[in-house]
């Protein structure tokens, strides 16, 4: 439809707006695991404070589009284990293992790998 194909021009925008929103929500996931801030509720264990340094640091990354592309890689390798070793254990089906938020992660983060950080990024800058 000719009326959606002038929504191209505004692809860079949009995929900078799913980057900056996804990133926002992960370091959010980084600080509750690292500063329990929100306050998480499960027992912070090592394997987590490990998690949560590489969602701290990787999600600052992907905010500013800095590596975008291999941060996105490590990110998305990071839900994926994190869904087969927490959430899958609990039950076959997402929606009752709590792991959907682990598999959109781990697509969003997989889509940036491909697409690159889109507007407003410093990788863009430094292009």
């Amino acid at each position: 439809m000719p009326a959606f194909e002038r929504l191209t021009q505004y692809q860079p925008f949009a995929l900078a707006a799913l980057r900056i929103m996804t990133a926002l929500l992960f370091i959010e996931h980084g600080t509750q695991k690292l500063f329990n801030f929100p306050p998480a509720p499960y027992e912070i264990s090592t394997l987590f404070f490990v998690a949560g340094m590489i969602e701290l640091v990787g999600g600052i990354l992907i905010l500013f589009g800095f590596f975008t592309r291999p941060t996105a890689f490590i990110l998305s390798g990071e839900m994926a284990i994190a869904y087969f070793m927490v959430h899958l254990p609990i039950n076959f089906f997402p929606a009752n293992n709590e792991g959907d938020g682990a598999i959109l992660f781990c697509f969003i983060f997989l889509l940036l790998v491909f697409s690159g950080p889109g507007a407003f990024s410093l990788d863009e800058r430094m292009r």
